[in-house]
C-alpha cells in the first residue's frame, strides 16, 4: 500500500480497518448474522457470488458475503481470490442438462411443451409493492407442494432442430434435424478441432477468441454489465429479436472420469439456470433462413444473469453469420475486455490510492503549457 510511506500511514491503515470491521458488524446490540441465515435467506446473493466467482460453494460465498459489507463485488473477488488457492484434482465430464432434476421451466415460444411448463419460484407475476408484513418478525409462510419431475424432460429447442429450422451448432456431434438434442449443452460449444473446452483460469484471453471461451467469459461476468448489453441489443444495437425458447432451472450431476478409476462417477449435485433464447436469421449464399441460438448457462438460480449471456452470446456472433456489427454488444473485444468486475472494479478503485508524483508531473506540464503557450 503506497500508504504506508507516508507518516503515520500504517497506523491510519490499521485504523481504517479496525473501522471497517465495526461499521460492518453493526449495532452489537443487534444479533449477529449466522451465514446460515445468508445462505438461506439471501439466496440469489449467494447464488450471484458463486457464479461469478467462479466457485460453488453456498458457505464460503455466504462467508464472503458477510466479510464485504454485503457489497456483492468485493465478495466476488474474495471468492475469486480464494479460489486461486485450491488445487485442481479433476476436470469434470460435460454437464448433462437433458437430465435436470427441474424446479423451474418455462417457454415463451410454445403454449404446450413436452414436459408441461413448470413456474417454480419466480418474481414475474407478483405486485412489485413493499410487503410491510415482512417486518412482523416470526411468519413462516407454507409453500404449496407438487409431485417431483423425475423423468428427463425433453428440450424446447429440440423441436426446432427436428425440423431443420435450427442452426446446427459448432461442434456438435453429428447431430442432425431429425437427432434427438445432444447429450450436454456445454458440449455444443467445444472447440471443434478437438472439442476441448478453452479453460480461461488457465489460459490468458487471445482475440480472436472461441465460442467457448466467450461463454465462459460470460459466465463470470458483471450481471449488471451483461444485461445493459442485452438491453441494447434489444432496442436496435444489434438488430436482436429475441424469444425466450427455453429457461430451466434445477440440479444437475457433476460426473467426473478419475484416471485410477477408469469409469465415471457423481460426485454432486449442483443446481444452475440454463437459457435458450431463439433468434432469426434471414439467411445468407450459404445458409437457408433458419432460427439460430443464444446461450446462457450459470451456477445457481440466476435466471437474468443467464438470458442476458444468452442475448449478449447471440449479438456476438454478428461476424460469423454476416450480419452488420452496430452495437457494442456485438463487438466481441469490447465486451470480453470489459466485463470482468473483479477486473473493471480494481482498475476503477486504484484511482483513490496516491497519484502524488503522476499528477504533480502533469501539473508541471499544464503550467509550463500555459507559459509558454506551446501545446505540442
Amino acid at each position: 500500500m503506497p500508504y504506508v510511506a507516508v507518516k503515520g500511514g500504517e497506523q491510519a491503515i490499521k485504523n481504517a480497518e479496525a473501522l471497517l470491521q465495526s461499521r460492518r458488524r453493526g449495532d452489537p446490540a443487534i444479533p449477529e448474522l449466522t451465514l446460515d441465515q445468508i445462505e438461506q435467506q439471501l439466496s440469489l446473493a449467494v447464488e450471484r457470488v458463486m457464479c461469478e466467482g467462479s466457485l460453488y460453494d453456498r458457505e464460503l460465498a455466504a462467508l464472503a458475503i458477510k466479510q464485504s459489507w454485503g457489497d456483492l463485488v468485493e465478495a466476488i473477488f474474495l471468492l475469486r481470490a480464494y479460489r486461486t488457492t485450491l488445487p485442481r484434482f479433476y476436470y469434470s465430464q460435460p454437464l448433462d442438462t437433458s437430465k435436470m432434476q427441474i424446479q423451474r421451466r418455462i417457454s415463451a415460444i410454445f403454449k404446450d411443451v413436452p414436459g408441461g411448463q413448470r413456474l417454480g419460484t419466480t418474481f414475474d407475476y407478483i405486485h412489485r409493492l413493499l410487503d410491510f408484513k415482512l417486518i412482523a418478525e416470526g411468519q413462516v409462510p407454507t409453500a404449496p407442494e407438487a409431485e417431483a419431475i423425475t423423468e428427463p424432460v425433453p428440450r424446447v429447442i429440440d423441436t426446432l432442430d427436428r425440423e431443420g429450422l435450427m442452426q446446427a451448432e459448432e461442434g456438435q456431434r453429428g447431430r442432425g434435424a431429425g437427432e434427438q438434442g445432444s447429450r450436454g449443452a456445454e458440449e455444443e460449444f467445444l472447440t471443434p478441432q478437438s472439442l476441448q473446452p478453452f479453460d480461461l483460469t488457465r489460459q490468458p484471453l487471445t482475440f480472436p477468441a472461441g465460442r467457448d471461451a466467450r461463454l465462459q467469459n460470460l459466465a463470470r461476468a458483471d450481471e449488471g454489465f451483461l444485461l445493459s448489453l442485452a438491453y441494447s441489443t434489444q432496442r436496435g444495437y444489434g438488430r436482436n429479436h429475441p424469444f425466450a425458447g427455453e429457461i430451466r432451472m434445477g440440479e444437475v450431476e457433476v460426473v467426473i472420469c478419475p484416471e485410477e478409476l477408469g469409469f465415471e462417477i457423481a460426485i454432486a449435485d449442483i443446481t444452475v439456470t440454463e437459457v435458450q433464447m431463439v433468434n432469426q436469421f434471414k439467411g445468407n449464399k450459404e445458409l437457408p433462413a433458419q432460427f439460430t441460438r443464444g446461450y446462457g448457462l450459470t451456477f445457481g438460480y440466476n435466471e437474468r444473469k443467464a438470458m442476458s449471456m444468452a442475448l449478449v452470446d447471440r449479438a456476438m456472433r454478428a461476424e460469423e453469420l454476416g450480419e452488420t456489427i452496430q452495437g457494442p454488444a456485438q463487438n466481441v473485444e469490447f465486451v470480453l475486455s470489459h466485463s470482468d468486475n473483479v477486473e473493471a472494479q480494481g482498475f476503477v478503485q486504484h484511482l483513490k490510492l496516491p497519484h502524488y508524483i503522476d499528477f504533480q508531473a502533469e501539473l508541471n506540464l499544464v503550467r509550463k503549457i500555459r507559459k509558454t503557450g506551446n501545446r505540442e
